[in-house]
């Protein structure tokens, strides 16, 4: 059987300078770290090794987040508003049209006042099933090229999402003050994410 089809081989930047290229095999006997930086004929540029899901699977590496890379207050803020009007219009058109359709103006006032209770809710559904999908962020977040991971850069599951979005209930009962806490974290989490362990980062440009 042909060998060219068993590993890949990877050039290692040691001490600076490129050498190899080396095997998976040799890599590990090597010992390389995960912040190791290194590459194959197939990739573009130099990868810490930690970037490679080849490398994260065979030699346990854990993905991680650059601190560049975190999604500020004000970028997260921006997105949020994003967010606030797409799910209120829709919200709000849904029971305009409902209202076309019902002659009495009682029912009709009780469907306007549910929107005190559907926008949350739809609100809620919105960011789990948006932040554990392969976007992995909401459409305001997209647009601004913001994504929610875990500690290790991956992406959440649809538990951990929900486990997040009912987390800011605590960033929210303590005055807004749990989403100020961003300001003072070195990985710009606010308080529902240091509970949730989630990180919001930024896509490189």
């Amino acid at each position: 059987m042909n060998s060219s089809t068993t590993q890949p081989e990877y050039i290692l930047v040691i001490k600076g300078k490129p050498e190899g290229p080396f095997t998976l095999t040799q890599l590990q006997e090597m010992g390389i770290k995960a912040d190791d930086f290194l590459k194959t004929d197939v990739m573009s540029d130099y990868k810490q090794a930690h970037e490679v899901a080849e490398l994260r699977e065979i030699l346990g590496f854990k993905k991680q987040v650059l601190l560049q890379y975190y999604g500020s207050f004000d970028q997260r803020l921006l997105a949020s508003a994003i967010d606030a009007f797409i799910i209120s219009g829709v919200c709000i058109l849904v029971v305009f049209v409902a209202s076309l359709f019902i002659s009495s103006n009682i029912f009709n006032l009780a469907l306007l006042f549910s929107l005190l209770l559907i926008i949350p809710l739809v609100n809620l559904v919105y960011h789990i099933i948006m932040e554990s999908s392969p976007k992995q962020g909401t459409y305001g977040k997209q647009l601004l090229g913001l994504k929610v991971c875990d500690l290790q850069g991956e992406p959440l599951t649809t538990a951990h999402a929900a486990g997040r979005n009912f987390a800011k209930i605590l960033s929210t009962l303590t005055l807004y003050l749990g989403y100020l806490y961003s300001f003072f974290n070195d990985k710009k989490q606010c308080l529902h994410d240091v509970v949730a362990g989630t990180l919001v980062v930024k896509d490189r440009l």
